[in-house]
């Protein structure tokens, strides 16, 4: 399954006149814009993932992000162990390599799942915990009182590193409001108000999460960087890495290569996604594997004298922790719906959380 280019500008133009509610908003939109839409909706449902372009994020500026990004993790880990914050569950600050486990690890009907695939569509073969590194910096305001103080961490920022809170914010920034006008499209899509997601991401944990993985150390063809997984957020959005690595499995199980064209940015559905559609659109499963593709690059990267760091422009978009999750609308007639009790948004975080060892 190929995954369609879905271009923002034309819903851009016309979103802050639009009324919200599905009765009026296909006839504001008109059919085109309503078919967009349902193509968002579409996507997250079907693959659990769509790729967008928005023309507020560029390419340049996804590449300013990654070179900065690599030079950090170019850094001795002495400089970059000072970061850390487990006691935040480590969602502010490092995560060094080899401290998450791969959800496919320590969840067994995800194992039983995963036998029952063909053995072109199983995961990499994994062997103990992830050898990324990850930087998570929070973005966006925070609430002044929330049950949920751990998971909303003030920022922590690197001593003596030039430019990094600006570059940090300014493409957090423009990674949320890509978020939204996607949330805002699949909700559309979806027969539900214009702002039923937007309206619970406000001073929700927002968190940009670049990974890091040292391929000059772990370059060798099948070598797991991050293993089988799905994110625990609302949605995850990245931009192109320079090393090919992730795989993606669509909803009926195939196995899909995660690629970003030039300029574009690929968006997948986290487990809040799941918790509010009632399991229509599922967590999306995926991993980043050293591949034929990445070492090609590795390989580019040498005789062009690079870094051999491969570098995600990731953010976890989040519903606010205080927020109660649990099946919108008509999602709520689902027969699936039952699966999804109401709950606080911050305590299913952490639950998710201290499955994959980062319980702090």
């Amino acid at each position: 399954m190929e995954l369609k280019v879905i271009d923002l500008k034309a819903y851009l133009a016309v979103r802050d006149k639009l009324d919200g509610e599905p009765s009026k908003i296909t006839e504001e939109l008109g059919p085109e814009l309503t078919r967009l839409c349902e193509e968002v909706a579409r996507s997250l449902r079907e693959a659990g993932a769509v790729v967008v372009r928005d023309p507020r994020c560029s390419e340049e500026e996804n590449k300013k992000f990654i070179e900065m990004m690599e030079r950090y993790y170019e850094s001795p880990v002495e400089y970059k162990r000072p970061q850390e914050r487990p006691d935040f569950h480590y969602q502010v600050g490092i995560t060094p390599e080899k401290v998450e486990i791969p959800r496919l690890m320590v969840d067994e009907e995800m194992q039983e799942k995963v036998k029952a695939m063909p053995k072109e569509s199983q995961p990499a073969t994994l062997v103990g915990s992830d050898l990324k590194w990850r930087y998570m910096w929070s973005v966006g305001p925070r609430p002044a009182k929330t049950r949920f103080k751990e998971l909303n961490g003030a920022p922590v920022i690197p001593e003596n590193f030039p430019g990094w809170t600006e570059t940090m914010n300014s493409w957090g920034y423009k990674m949320i409001a890509a978020t939204e006008v996607v949330a805002e499209m699949a909700a559309i899509g979806f027969g539900l108000p214009k702002d039923a997601f937007t309206s619970i991401m406000k001073q929700a944990p927002h968190l940009l999460g670049p990974t890091g993985s040292d391929l000059k150390s772990y370059g060798q063809e099948g070598t797991v960087l991050a293993g089988y997984h799905y994110d625990v957020n609302f949605l995850t959005i990245h931009g192109r890495s320079k090393f090919p690595a992730l795989n993606i499995w669509v909803k009926n199980g195939q196995k899909v290569e995660g690629s970003v064209p030039e300029g574009c940015l690929l968006v997948q559905t986290g487990k809040q996604m799941e918790y509010l559609t009632g399991g229509d659109c599922m967590a999306g499963m995926h991993e980043v594997v050293v591949t034929e593709k990445t070492t090609e690059a590795i390989k580019q990267a040498l005789e062009q004298n690079r870094s051999l760091w491969r570098v995600s422009s990731t953010l976890f978009a989040h519903i606010a922790s205080d927020a109660v999750l649990k099946p919108l609308g008509h999602f709520a007639e689902s027969p699936l719906a039952s699966n999804y009790p109401p709950m606080y948004a911050g305590e299913v975080i952490k639950q998710e959380l201290a499955a994959i060892n980062l319980k702090g």
